[in-house]
């Protein structure tokens, strides 16, 4: 089980924004900040988050967030678009996977593909 992970982001700001906006609907609001990073929790678990923000240089990358509903999904997808984000998936099954796995991707500012996934029916 995945403790915490972090991203690094070039624009710390524009990321937080973006992500307060888009992980709303799964639940995720930020846990606390440091100069040079933020963390983000849901409400399954510890208050220290379990998603970071950190100032700095990569590469783009891939990671989902878990869904309970499909309409968080969807929920996810608009708010991510609404946020600024760039289209990289409507929600929708994605059989090549498994059934019946619902995601939508979005990328962030930095680049990254931000995935929700829902896994039930």
């Amino acid at each position: 089980m995945i403790d915490h992970f972090e991203i690094k982001v070039k624009d710390l700001e524009a990321s937080k924004l973006f992500y307060q906006k888009t992980l709303a609907p799964l639940g995720y609001k930020i846990a606390f900040e440091i100069p040079q990073a933020v963390s983000f929790a849901e409400p399954r678990t510890a208050t220290a988050g379990d998603f970071w923000l950190g100032q700095g240089e990569s590469e783009p990358t891939h990671f989902a967030f878990n869904a309970e509903t499909r309409e968080q999904v969807d929920t996810f997808y608009q708010a991510g678009l609404a946020a600024g984000g760039q289209d990289n998936g409507a929600p929708g099954i994605r059989p090549q996977y498994h059934q019946p796995y619902y995601a939508a991707f979005v990328l962030d500012p930095g680049g990254n593909n931000v995935e929700v996934v829902c896994h039930k029916e």
